[in-house]
């Protein structure tokens, strides 16, 4: 790692959260940089007096590296976003009251900068947060103007400062409802994008799995067989089984389909049980199954089967007889070099008609 990352990491941390609560520190910088920027004009126009400028500007500086510091270890600190934001905002309305008190004829100047503090709370704060927050600043700065003008009518009039806290009020009201709107909007956005994820994620799932068994449907298993053809384009050492669940029509004319539904599910279950970890099964269609056994030989395929046939012979099936027995036949088959999944498909297709024809309950290799 070069210095400069390990610098930038050491500033901004690694967390995603944490830079994105830096970044809008560093917008607040920017704020407060330019807001520097003016105090210097107007004392360089004579608007304002140097020495008390000069205070607010280190007031100012201090605070953004206190900030700072409180964003960076806010983990440490504990301190979560919101009480983050409520501070620092509550700082800005304080820098406001005091640039106000010695702004000069253009304190009104001030007043922009408070309604945009309270607009950039929006993005962490709920409407009635903004609320609050809308109500200190009036209280703040409406007291700085009666003050101001109790104790210096002559450079503050109180018609004039009550005029200029009439629109200060109006202004901070309009910005808290709308932005209080605002965040509603991105409250109801926030939970629709989730439902959409959610329904995407549900449409995924969908688009690979059976839904009654959960187990990969004919179209996922077409594409994982795609990928193990680009994978090993040779074909060697790999195994495909074709399984029919042996009498699966008188379990579903005697009993009906709820129950032959509750075989298919128990069977899925229990097969994928006595899979190996990079085992494919799937349902093929109706009571049959395809199994991919990648990295295989046909010996420990079979294995794999046979340890698949014990455990169905011990499944139970709620809603059939005690001594019913559910068992199924198989067909194995290795691809051949160079042989397309299809045609090893089709061979151990005939293999499963053969163990049917022998009396199925068994597995017959092609």
């Amino acid at each position: 790692m070069s210095t400069g990352a390990t610098v930038w990491r050491a500033l901004a941390g690694s967390e995603r959260g944490l830079r994105r609560m830096l970044q809008y520190w560093a917008a607040t910088a920017l704020l407060y940089l330019a807001s520097i920027g003016m105090v210097e004009w107007q004392v360089l126009n004579g608007f304002s007096e140097l020495e008390g400028m000069r205070r607010l500007e280190l007031f100012g500086i201090g605070g953004l590296i206190v900030f700072y510091f409180m964003v960076r270890f806010s983990a440490v600190l504990r301190l979560t976003p919101e009480v983050l934001t409520v501070t620092q905002a509550l700082y800005a309305i304080g820098c406001g009251m005091w640039a106000y008190s010695i702004g000069g004829p253009v304190r009104s100047g001030i007043m922009p900068m408070t309604v945009m503090v309270v607009a950039f709370c929006m993005f962490a704060l709920r409407p009635r947060q903004t609320l609050l927050l809308t109500a200190a600043a009036l209280t703040g700065m409406g007291s700085t103007m009666w003050w101001l003008q109790a104790h210096d009518p002559l450079r503050f009039p109180p018609a004039v400062e009550a005029i200029t806290f009439g629109y200060l009020a109006a202004a901070l009201l309009s910005t808290a409802l709308l932005t209080g709107e605002m965040s509603k909007l991105r409250a109801k956005l926030k939970r629709r994008k989730k439902e959409l994820e959610r329904a995407l994620e549900t449409i995924r799932l969908l688009a690979t799995r059976d839904e009654l068994t959960s187990l990969a449907n004919r179209r996922h298993m077409n594409e994982v067989l795609a990928e193990e053809e680009r994978r090993h384009p040779h074909g060697a050492g790999t195994c495909v089984a074709l399984l029919d669940i042996d009498f699966f029509k008188q379990v579903n004319d005697r009993h009906g389909h709820a129950a032959g539904d509750a075989v298919l599910r128990s069977f899925a279950a229990t097969t994928r049980g006595a899979l190996r970890s990079h085992d494919v099964l799937a349902r093929w269609g109706g009571e049959e199954f395809l199994l991919l056994l990648p990295d295989t030989c046909p010996s420990d395929a079979r294995l794999v089967l046979e340890r698949m046939a014990e455990r169905v012979h011990a499944m139970r099936v709620p809603g059939l007889e005690a001594d019913r027995r559910i068992s199924f036949s198989a067909g194995l088959a290795e691809r051949r070099h160079g042989e397309a999944f299809a045609d090893a498909i089709n061979r151990a297709d005939k293999a499963l008609y053969r163990a049917k024809e022998a009396g199925r309950d068994r597995i017959e290799m092609a």
